[in-house]
């Protein structure tokens, strides 16, 4: 799924309406319309406090086209309108005086704060007063109506996105936002949804298909790509019947010292859980037993170093390296590193130590192979591109820094994100209870895994980033976010495959 910014949502909608032959208001209608269905599905006209605030743009127009749908029901909806200006769109005035046909009363007028309304815990809030076409920050009245309403104990809808939010532009962090519990969005997720500052506004989300012109959102190039089931599905590889082992790959692990031979045990076990046909771990002497006795699928390979790695004199042939998790950064450890990474022509995977010596050794990174996977934390990969202001800034310096080292780039997060040069792609699976220790270590393993199974760089990105989630939100379905740890995720990697192509419960009744 596209994500699109503002400014091409605009040009969606005036190619639809150019393209359908209809009016900017028939597309309004057709909006409020799809949003008044899915609420309607849930209250089923119950008789509940209903509060509409509305802008006096083309927000506020889709809130009262939605305000007179209800009523036509019998919704108790009373409609306020933010009476900031004197400029109101023609959609708005065209849906001002619909309303009439159906209320006993014109909507209230907001000019204070002396006007706002009491809101009680029953009552539902819809907000449509401001949408994508903000560009600045609220202040006055206007700033304090969304702090009045933050505090409110009522639940809050956001029409197509949160008052006060931007749809692809950084905020100040004391800039007057609305907090929604569940936002209904127009055609396609705006950025800002996903990312840490802003995405705590929007709550639960919906994205409502209205209908914009399909050559138009075919064409454009998006500011980003929602990695969902759907694109997941597209981008596995099926397995041939008449294979073997050596058609699926060979991954070497090039992780683990003293104390840290977990992270070896969990990148290893996660390439083999995601379908690797051979697995080769490259360690410290002490952890050949630890190894062998936790992963006997899984071969070794010893360093001289007895507490951590301080040589590589191997040459292995056609093998993904997976390099960097719980290694450590002594000195023999980086020549080591920097000789097994100087070996490699293929894509390999880099995380954790590995990344924290790339960034104190910086020459290293143009001795990776290119459309190499680098999976930093923010931590580390703050080591690598420096400070940022925001999370637009960051993406692009991560941008710059791909495109300068023709490096992959998965960011890990709540909404983990993947960089190709400009090409950015955001993951739409996992849960709070990943946030644990050798999470990251089982995600670089499940990317080596799919790497050498032959999926290409981009796609073994991607498709790993998705699943590892999935594992884990699957896995949260029987131990809970709290009762989560690596190896579990780790574990859920084949059911979570699996799930990927059975009929979530949602299609399952419907076919009933």
């Amino acid at each position: 799924m596209k994500i699109l910014s503002a400014q091409q949502l605009a040009e969606a909608d005036q190619s639809t309406i150019s393209k359908q032959h209809i009016s900017s208001n028939d597309l309004m209608e057709r909006a409020a319309t799809h949003v008044f269905e899915r609420i309607h599905q849930r209250l089923n006209a119950a008789p509940v406090p209903v509060k509409i605030f509305c802008g006096i743009g083309d927000n506020g127009g889709d809130g009262l086209a939605i305000a007179r749908l209800m009523m036509e029901q019998g919704y108790q909806v009373t409609v306020y309108v933010t009476n900031c200006s004197k400029k109101r769109s023609p959609d708005f005035l065209v849906n001002y005086n619909r309303i009439k046909e159906v209320a006993k009363d014109w909507p209230i007028l907001l000019s204070c704060k002396d006007d706002f309304p009491k809101i009680t815990p029953q009552d539902i809030v819809i907000d449509a007063i401001f949408g994508t076409g903000i560009n600045r920050a609220l202040d006055g009245w206007m700033a304090d109506l969304i702090h009045y309403l933050n505090d409110s104990k009522a639940f809050k809808v956001a029409i197509d996105l949160p008052s006060g939010l931007y749809a692809n532009t950084a905020h100040q962090t004391d800039d007057a936002i609305l907090k929604a519990d569940h936002t209904f969005t127009f055609q396609t997720p705006k950025l800002s949804f996903f990312l840490p500052e802003t995405g705590s506004y929007v709550g639960s989300f919906e994205v409502i298909n209205i209908g914009l012109d399909p050559e138009y959102l075919m064409e454009v190039a998006p500011l980003a790509e929602l990695i969902d089931r759907e694109a997941a599905q597209n981008r596995y590889k099926p397995r041939e019947k008449f294979t073997y082992k050596g058609d699926y790959g060979h991954v070497l692990t090039f992780a683990g010292s003293k104390g840290k031979m977990g992270a070896a045990v969990l990148c290893a076990g996660a390439a083999i859980n995601s379908g690797a046909g051979k697995v080769t771990a490259y360690l410290p002497k002490e952890g050949n037993n630890i190894l062998q006795t936790s992963l006997p699928e899984v071969m070794t390979l010893q360093s001289d170093g007895n507490d951590f790695i301080t040589d590589f004199n191997h040459n292995l042939k056609e093998t993904v390296l997976c390099i960097g998790p719980g290694i450590g950064t002594e000195k023999d450890t980086v020549a080591a590193f920097a000789k097994a990474i100087q070996q490699q022509t293929s894509p390999i995977v880099v995380d954790a130590d590995g990344i924290v010596i790339l960034a104190q050794y910086p020459e290293l990174l143009k001795t990776l192979p290119k459309d190499s996977i680098l999976t930093p934390h923010d931590g580390e990969l703050n080591l690598l591109i420096g400070d940022w202001n925001n999370s637009y800034e960051r993406l692009e310096k991560v941008k710059e820094f791909s495109d300068k080292y023709h490096l992959i780039m998965v960011l890990k997060g709540a909404h983990t994100q993947i960089i190709s040069g400009s090409d950015i792609f955001i993951n739409d699976t996992g849960n709070p209870g990943m946030a644990t220790a050798g999470s990251g270590d089982v995600l670089s393993g499940v990317v080596a895994s799919f790497l050498a199974q032959g999926y290409d760089p981009i796609t073994a990105a991607i498709f790993s980033v998705y699943i590892h989630g999935a594992s884990g939100d699957l896995a949260a379905q029987t131990y809970a976010h709290e009762g989560l740890k690596a190896s579990v995720i780790s574990n859920f990697i084949g059911p979570s495959i699996l799930q990927l192509f059975r009929n979530p419960p949602e299609e399952q009744q419907s076919q009933q």
